[in-house]
């Protein structure tokens, strides 16, 4: 997962995050902010700098998935080409999330829903208080874009 901050991939991101640790995922949250990596714990994913991870030489397997924040998709180019690079080898599932997207991509990907489980909304919950996010009812879903044609947009 590609994030600009603990509390936005909490908010927007943070009871499907833990809904795919609980499936057996390995998952690894690349913060452009560093920030108390506590709630993301709390969801059960691991923490990285993003700025680490984009300037080290070291490679890993590729992810299955990648989900990234809208607001940095359009607003860093490296984040662009990494996600290009993913998309190009066929394997990895690319879902964006918060934020508004270009009418371009939003109009070429779908909406895909995630209902909630009853745990991941009782620790989203849990990791939104220790973010010091403000109390709000957890929604039963999170919204996601994602779709087949984002190589055509971001090849261009």
């Amino acid at each position: 997962m590609v994030a600009p901050t603990t509390c936005d991939t909490v908010r927007y991101a943070g009871g499907w995050l833990f809904d795919r640790v609980m499936a057996g995922w390995d998952v690894l949250v690349l913060l452009a902010e560093p920030g108390d990596p506590r709630p993301l714990r709390i969801l059960g994913a691991r923490v990285a700098g993003l700025e680490a991870a984009m300037t080290s030489t070291v490679t890993g397997p590729r992810p299955h998935v990648l989900a990234v924040a809208a607001r940095l998709y359009d607003s860093d180019e490296r984040v662009r080409r990494w996600v290009r690079r993913s998309v190009d080898h066929g394997l990895t599932e690319v879902r964006l999330w918060g934020g508004h997207l270009s009418p371009e991509i939003e109009a070429r990907t779908g909406s895909v829903r995630h209902t909630l489980s009853v745990a991941a909304r009782a620790f989203k919950a849990q990791a939104l208080a220790a973010a010091a996010a403000p109390a709000a009812a957890i929604d039963e879903a999170e919204l996601f874009r994602s779709g087949e044609l984002i190589p055509d947009l971001i090849s261009a």
